[in-house]
């Protein structure tokens, strides 16, 4: 469902309907006279709507995180904040910027549209700008051939769809500005390379049975989930494009799980 599309068209009716009544229909009626239900309920949702659609299209966002894969920096059932300007003012429904502010950087929790289809919304961690060079070999990363720390943090078990539980290596992972928790499953392969799929700039990256390398280019992102072997990310669905850029998660608001999550900022 396209919420802002929805909501655009609810403003669109009522804010028409509250000039009608404004320019035309008042003007017959007697001076103290009620208009009738269809003029006055849209003039009285008229303000609310666009208030939500203004909040929404340019400023913040909600979203509840569906997934695991954003594990243990964000659990399944959060609800969280997206900055809508920080990377840019976009007009709504369109997504088209029309100023720039701020460029993505690396350690950023991004939501975005999932290029293989603009209507769903996903959210992972920037790995990798424009020009970089991003290697993932032996669960470890590499940004232009330099290593990115990783200290180890103990282990971490979740549950995952019913009852199977998942245990994990966590680690403390250090990019750009940003120190996050992630997880590794020294279980999995490194790499499925039956899950690449084709994409956009294919040819910019090497698979092979120990990892990956893939250079990001121009106008794209690279992105991966913090729960490294649990997350349909970059590695096997291909580049974000600039313009699928929706914002930068900032708060977790609410879980009705978890109180103690309210008002965690996301790292």
């Amino acid at each position: 469902m396209n919420f802002p599309l929805i909501m655009l068209i609810l403003l669109i009716i009522t804010g028409g309907i509250s000039l009608l009544d404004r320019f035309v229909l008042r003007r017959r009626r007697a001076p103290e006279a009620q208009g009738p239900w269809w003029v006055e309920y849209p003039k009285s949702f008229f303000p609310v709507i666009l208030i939500v659609f203004f909040l929404r299209s340019f400023l913040v966002e909600p979203f509840k995180i569906p997934s695991g894969s954003m594990i243990p920096t964000l659990l399944v059932g959060d609800f969280i904040l997206v900055n809508k300007y920080t990377y840019g003012i976009r007009l709504p429904v369109i997504n088209l910027k029309i100023m720039d502010v701020n460029e993505p950087k690396r350690g950023e929790v991004m939501v975005f549209r999932y290029p293989e289809n603009p209507s769903m919304d996903y959210i992972k961690r920037i790995i990798g700008v424009p020009g970089d060079t991003v290697t993932y070999r032996n669960k470890h990363l590499s940004i232009n051939d330099v290593p990115v720390k990783m200290e180890p943090d103990g282990e971490y078990t979740y549950v995952e769809s019913g009852l199977t539980y998942i245990y994990s290596r966590r680690f403390t992972e250090s990019l750009g500005e940003h120190d996050y928790k992630i997880l590794i499953n020294p279980e999995v392969p490194d790499i499925q390379l039956a899950g690449v799929r084709p994409f956009p700039y294919r040819e910019n990256c090497t698979y092979d049975d120990d990892g990956f390398t893939c250079k990001v280019p121009a106008g794209n992102y690279f992105t991966m989930g913090d729960n490294r072997d649990s997350s349909s990310d970059s590695r096997y669905w291909g580049f974000v494009p600039e313009r699928n850029i929706v914002g930068k998660a900032f708060m977790i608001w609410w879980n009705f799980n978890d109180l103690k999550r309210i008002g965690l900022s996301i790292e």
